[in-house]
């Protein structure tokens, strides 16, 4: 069996004639007034989710560096419908993409046909939030931790299935992982978002699924679900007392998730710049880190230079394991 290693994860102005000179001021002027029009920001996913939740609180926290941010939501083909949107968009800073770890380190390698190139087609600007994922299991399957659930779905090879919240998604790729470290064919139930898939877990229409915490945590202090472990490097700050996969025997199988903002290539370094020291200022505030930590994720905030670091990290890992696994989305 295969086993995935985990990884230890200036523009220079010469010899410029008097006649170039009246050009660049106005460049200078225009991108100095920048923005005087709402700004757009491309989500993939609908509204009420957790990305919905971080781009509106950020939204409200810059609204006097920026002004209205909209959202505009594209929702379908785990993102990549909105990546394809913000790639054809003007680069003049009026819209921005919402990316996520899938869309920008899995979507690449899993499917077929993708017709973005996450690093000539955009501008990083920064990582807005980190959060980890969870193993639920509806109350009445038999199994308190992840040896038991193993135990149970070998038991029971006719239940040995699990919910994932997207095709694609961190999710699916951690349910493949599993079945590849167990040894068990499991079958994998996408759905489209984590919302429906709790829905459906609290009603016992599945029985396993992998969310986001944030998506699960209340329904599991409620008792309506049970969680066997976290997926992060090390326990999550808002489950503590629960195990990661690693702790669980699974020391392969570590994944976080993030989101970040990201412009069209070709988007000027000034725009760039002023959106990058707007953003991290939110993602600092007291509103916005009291909003996203509520919701299971941690806020952030980088350099582009440093997301750009964390996009190619996280592609070449996602892009091992997609090729151990022959993982593909028709």
């Amino acid at each position: 069996m295969n086993k995935i290693s985990r990884r230890d994860f200036s523009v220079s102005l010469t010899g410029i004639g008097l006649a170039g000179i009246p050009s660049l001021g106005a460049a200078q002027s225009k991108d100095s007034s920048y923005p005087t029009k709402p700004i757009k920001v491309l989500i993939s996913v609908p509204p009420g989710g957790t990305m919905d939740v971080l781009t509106r609180a950020i939204a409200n926290a810059v609204r006097e560096s920026l002004g209205v941010i909209i959202l505009d939501h594209k929702s379908g083909a785990n993102g990549n419908i909105a990546m394809e949107a913000a790639k054809a968009a003007e680069p003049d800073g009026y819209t921005l993409l919402l990316g996520t770890m899938s869309m920008l380190a899995m979507n690449p390698h899993a499917y077929k046909e993708f017709r973005v190139d996450v690093f000539k087609d955009f501008e990083p600007i920064t990582l807005a939030s980190r959060f980890e994922l969870a193993v639920c299991v509806h109350p009445s399957v038999p199994a308190k931790n992840m040896s038991e659930l193993v135990a149970w779905f070998k038991a029971n090879p006719s239940k040995a299935s699990m919910a994932s919240y997207g095709a694609g998604t961190p999710s699916h790729f951690l349910i493949e992982l599993l079945a590849a470290e167990t040894g068990i064919k499991i079958q994998h139930i996408p759905y489209r978002g984590a919302t429906p898939a709790l829905q459906d877990l609290l009603g016992g229409q599945i029985l396993v699924a992998i969310s986001t915490v944030g998506q699960v945590i209340a329904a599991y202090h409620d008792k309506r679900l049970n969680i066997l472990a976290t997926t992060g490097a090390k326990r999550s700050p808002f489950l503590p007392n629960l195990p990661t996969l690693v702790e669980s025997g699974y020391p392969k199988l570590v994944a976080s998730a993030w989101f970040s903002y990201l412009a069209p290539k070709g988007t000027p370094k000034s725009i760039i710049d002023k959106l990058n020291a707007s953003f991290n200022k939110a993602l600092q505030s007291r509103e916005v880190r009291a909003q996203l930590l509520t919701n299971g994720m941690y806020p952030e905030g980088s350099t582009p230079a440093e997301l750009a670091k964390i996009m190619r990290d996280d592609y070449a890992y996602w892009g091992r394991a997609s090729k151990l696994l022959n993982f593909t989305v028709s």
